[in-house]
This record gives C-alpha cells, sequence and structure tokens, in this order.
C-alpha cells in the first residue's frame, strides 16, 4: 500500500490543471518531495472478540466504548472520549493484560506502526484536497460515505458480525454520532484553513475541554496534579499560536470547536443508557455511528454547498478529476482505517499506553507534514508545540493518580 500511495504523489500527477494560487510556504501540492514514513513492523493483528459478555471498559480512542455500570445489569452506558484517550480509560482499575512474548510485542509493534501511517497519509491527502477543493463539508460527507461503504461490505460478508440494535439504542447513540460529525467536520475545516502541524497543536488542548466539561457538567473535580499538568499545554498552545506563520482566526477557532464538540461527548455519553447487546461493541458501535454520521450529514451538505463533488464542477474548477479523486479515496480509506486500528490496540493494551501513544501519534503526524509541506516553523513555534506536547504527556500520566481518602 505505502508503495502504491507514494506513487500517487510523484510530482508528474497534478492535481491541479492550472496554475494554483499556493504560498511557495505551504509545501508542496504537486507530489512528494523527499519524505519517506519510517518502516514498521511487520505483524499480524489479533481481532477484537464482540462475543464477550462484559463490553471492554477502555471507551473510545476516537470515537465510543460501552462500559457496564453495574454487575448483572442490562444496561449499559455508552460512553465517549475524545480522540485524546487519556479519558477513555477512567474508571478502569486495570491494565488489560497484554498478548506476551516476542510474536505479541511484533504484533502490538504492527498495529501502532499502522495506526501512526494511516494517520500521516490521511493528514497529508485530506490536506492536499481541502488546500484546492475548499468544500470542507462536502470533504467530510465524503470520508463519511466511504466509511458507511466499508462498514456494509463488512457486515454483509461477514468479515464482522453485524450487531443486533434496537430503535432505543439508536436513539441513545444519535447525540453521539451528532457531536462526532461536527467534531471532523470541525478538523476538517481547520485542516483547509492553517498548516496540518498548527491544527494538531491546538487540538493538544482536549485534555483542557475534557477537564473543564467535566467539571461543569459532571461535578468531577480534577486533582492539583492534573490542573498543573494543563499549564504546559494551555502555554504550549498559546505560544506556538502567537509565532504560527499560517494563523489565522478561521482555522484556530474550528480547531477549538473541534475539541469542545469531541470532549462533549464525554458528558453526554455518561448520562446516556442503552440496552446491552452482545454484539455491540466498540468496532460495531463506531461502525453504527458512522452510517448515522453520513446520514446526517448529506442533507446539510447539498443545503449549503450543494453538489460540488460531480466531474463537471471538479474539472470546470481547474483540478485533476482523478487525482481529486483517487486522493479523495485514500484519504477516506486511512481516515476510517486508523480508527479501526486504534481500537484493535486499545484491546490490546492499558488505557494509559493507549493515551501515551495516542501522544507520541500527534508528535508523529506535526514533524512528518512539517517536512512533507515544507512548513516554517520558528524556534518559538516548535518550543511552544513541544511543551503542549509534553504537557499532554504528562496529563495521560497524573490522570491515574487518584486522591488519597481519608
Amino acid at each position: 500500500m505505502q508503495s502504491a500511495a507514494l506513487g500517487l504523489l510523484s510530482p508528474s500527477t497534478p492535481l491541479l490543471k492550472t496554475r494554483s494560487p499556493l504560498s511557495p510556504n505551504s509545501g508542496s501540492f504537486f507530489g512528494l518531495p523527499s519524505y519517506q514514513p519510517s518502516p514498521i513492523p511487520n505483524g499480524l493483528s489479533r481481532p477484537l472478540s464482540s462475543s464477550s459478555s462484559r463490553l471492554g471498559t477502555a471507551g473510545w480512542a476516537s470515537g465510543p466504548a460501552l462500559t457496564p455500570v453495574r454487575k448483572g445489569a442490562e444496561v449499559l452506558v455508552a460512553r465517549a472520549s475524545s480522540s485524546v484517550p487519556e479519558s477513555a480509560g477512567e474508571g478502569s482499575a486495570a491494565a488489560k493484560p497484554s498478548s506476551g512474548g516476542l510474536v505479541g510485542t511484533l504484533q502490538l509493534g504492527a498495529l501502532f506502526g499502522l495506526w501512526y501511517l494511516f494517520n500521516i497519509y490521511f493528514n497529508i491527502y485530506n490536506k492536499q484536497v481541502l488546500k484546492v477543493f475548499t468544500f470542507p463539508i462536502t470533504i467530510t460527507t465524503c470520508q463519511f460515505a466511504i466509511g458507511t461503504v466499508l462498514v456494509l461490505f463488512m457486515w454483509l460478508t461477514n468479515l464482522y458480525k453485524r450487531p443486533k440494535i434496537s430503535a432505543s439504542q439508536l436513539v441513545a447513540i444519535l447525540p453521539l454520532a451528532m457531536v462526532h460529525t461536527l467534531g471532523n467536520l470541525f478538523t476538517n475545516m481547520s485542516l483547509g484553513k492553517v498548516a496540518v502541524s498548527f491544527t494538531h497543536t491546538i487540538k493538544a488542548m482536549e485534555p483542557f475541554f475534557s477537564v473543564l466539561l467535566s467539571s461543569l457538567f459532571l461535578g468531577e473535580l480534577p486533582t492539583v496534579w492534573v490542573l498543573l499538568s494543563l499549564v504546559p499545554i494551555v502555554g504550549g498552545v498559546a505560544l506556538a499560536s502567537m509565532t504560527e506563520a499560517s494563523f489565522n482566526w478561521a482555522g484556530f477557532w474550528s480547531a477549538m470547536a473541534s475539541n469542545l464538540t469531541f470532549q462533549s461527548r464525554n458528558v453526554l455519553s455518561k448520562k446516556l443508557m442503552v440496552k446491552k447487546e452482545e454484539s455491540l461493541d466498540n468496532i460495531n458501535l463506531f461502525s453504527i455511528i458512522t452510517i448515522m454520521s453520513f446520514c446526517l450529514l448529506a442533507p446539510v451538505t447539498l443545503f449549503v454547498e450543494g453538489v460540488k463533488f460531480t466531474p463537471s464542477y471538479v474539472q470546470s474548477a481547474g483540478l485533476n478529476l482523478k487525482q481529486i479523486y483517487l486522493r479523495s479515496l485514500i484519504a477516506g480509506l486511512c481516515f476510517h482505517a486508523y480508527q479501526q486500528v486504534s481500537y484493535m490496540i486499545l484491546a490490546r493494551v492499558s488505557p494509559v499506553t493507549h493515551s501515551v501513544g495516542n501522544c507520541v501519534k500527534r508528535v508523529v503526524v506535526i514533524v512528518t507534514s512539517v517536512l512533507f509541506f515544507r512548513t516554517p516553523v520558528s524556534f518559538i513555534n516548535s518550543l511552544g508545540t513541544g511543551v503542549a506536547l509534553a504537557g499532554v504527556f504528562l496529563y495521560s500520566r497524573v490522570k491515574r493518580i487518584k486522591p488519597k481518602t481519608a
């Protein structure tokens, strides 16, 4: 896949038939300059079990998970966290058992490598398309459409067991699908306005919104250590924002809105109850939300942006039809794939390990996007980004510290 994807980025396959009004510092839109992603360990992934009577307590890495609320109950809380999965495992007392042995280590390493690789390609291809095709609602709808097709294919071919879903469950999941839709839409809006590295730097603020919303609406007061870990996050993002070359308010506030919507899943999901179904595990729940997100956003796209992804419109805009379609397709596939792999990892490791891995993933995406798009980065900007990411790492550690009881 990697060699094929790199071929699509060759300078001989431009997306624009006419000259693009891009600035020299915004990166090469026509091909891969010199960057090659680091190789990853090879291995096979262990399928996530969906037949257990107790679903895992880890929660979402990039979407919601189901957590039992009491022993023997026929009720589950649809609990969602954000793309920063430190809150995904709140309340989980013990780490998940590891696979053990060399084979298990290689498998886990391969999954982490795929997780990072899919993220890299998603951000690069997505940014390339959004840079010239300035319709983020249409692009987001296309990504959900691709995910919907993959989900239906997976269920129809029995690659993954189709869930038994009731009407009450769909009603309970609907608010989660709504905020999931908005979160991804705002992320794409930000990526279309500012550099990929800057969007992900702002998204490092997710722990701040998690603590704020949990305190305001759930009464969950953070520990002193958690509050202290937020200081470098907020300070680092502020420092990076002040020195960001691609800064504009539309991109900044879109990324902030993405943080707010993703973190609001925690608040919503803790108040939602759905009837237990054995087949409704993390992957199936994400699959249902993907389909619902497409159904929610498709009519909005037609009303706000109209039909802008037709061959006639793309060609009339002076764009390379084949490359726009192909890169949009790859971005959509990578978008769905990295979230699926994230769930597979979350089923094998503790929430803390997953949270640390997510922090490292953000660093990898920022660095590779800077190299690929040749984003101008000053020393102060790099320092701010580094401080913010260090704060996220610290937050993922201190979040596990429980306050002492008298």
